[in-house]
């Protein structure tokens, strides 16, 4: 088992609300392509998809999976977003589904939703600004024999279930896709991914097709080649990220599937073994 420090990490409660989708001064997205399209986006309870289902061809554009919420303060809403790590135990605390259970499935910048996995019978029991409390842990996580490699935004309970392997001086972790570098699209510029995600860029046809990507789901944890994602996503030759697909595709330039970063390393210290199992789906039981 992976050594960590996981016993010195603060357990701490941080707290949104269901959001309600929002629509922009036009009611058209137009996409890579010109055309304008009239399509569900962020935000909301999503009914139709959940962790474990493609993410894409989806009639709707950058859909997040199951419960998105939000903090109505601004600096609330920072601390909601950051400290909220993929895996921590989600409780709804208010309305018909109190007491409910879920799992914090990723997060989606711009819009800075957390977004939660909760079973169907709980979702229909939702409505919006039902109040909903993460137990946040996870930032600060480190791996004590693999300094060089950096460790954010999961649970340790989700990390220890991950069937992460030491082999020399590597990790060998699961993932369901190796995707290049040069298709890191929106999020380039970032100063850090502690908050939010970037997304996979799905415009060229040639590269879906050498990278598999059109069997991609939300969930499914991925490796991004010759990406460091340290202080921001950037190309870097021979570095590596692996991440989550936390929201759909989308036909807006730039963007696509988006990648919350869990593990992150500026040389080839981490490598995969490629499975379907490799999953949110398998680890949350949902």
């Amino acid at each position: 088992m992976l050594k960590t420090n996981k016993d010195k990490l603060v357990v701490q409660s941080v707290q949104g609300k269901v959001h309600h989708p929002t629509m922009g001064s036009t009611i058209y997205r137009v996409g890579y392509d010109g055309i304008p399209r009239v399509l569900p986006a962020v935000g909301g309870i999503t009914y139709s998809h959940f962790i474990g289902d493609s993410c894409m061809g989806i009639v709707g554009d950058h859909i997040e999976p199951g419960v998105s919420s939000k903090n109505g303060d601004k600096a609330e809403d920072t601390a909601f977003n950051v400290f909220s790590c993929i895996g921590n135990k989600a409780k709804v605390v208010t309305g018909d589904a109190k007491g409910s259970i879920g799992y914090v499935s990723g997060k989606h910048g711009g819009i800075d939703h957390v977004i939660i996995a909760f079973d169907s019978k709980t979702l229909d029991k939702m409505v919006v600004n039902d109040q909903i409390l993460v137990y946040a842990t996870g930032q600060g996580l480190q791996l004590l024999d693999h300094q060089d490699i950096t460790c954010m935004n999961i649970d340790p309970s989700l990390l220890e279930k991950l069937n992460i392997k030491e082999i020399d001086d590597k990790l060998v972790i699961d993932v369901t896709h190796v995707i290049g570098g040069e298709l890191i699209g929106s999020g380039v510029g970032s100063s850090q991914v502690y908050q939010g995600d970037f997304d996979i860029m799905t415009q060229d046809e040639s590269l879906n097709k050498k990278y598999n990507l059109n069997t991609l789901r939300f969930g499914d944890i991925v490796m991004v080649k010759n990406c460091y994602s340290k202080n921001g996503p950037i190309y870097k030759k021979d570095a590596i990220t692996i991440g989550v697909v936390v929201h759909s595709d989308s036909f807006s330039a730039g963007h696509g599937p988006g990648i919350s970063v869990i593990l992150t390393c500026d040389s080839d210290k981490i490598s995969s073994n490629i499975t379907t199992d490799a999953n949110l789906s398998k680890y949350f039981k949902i």
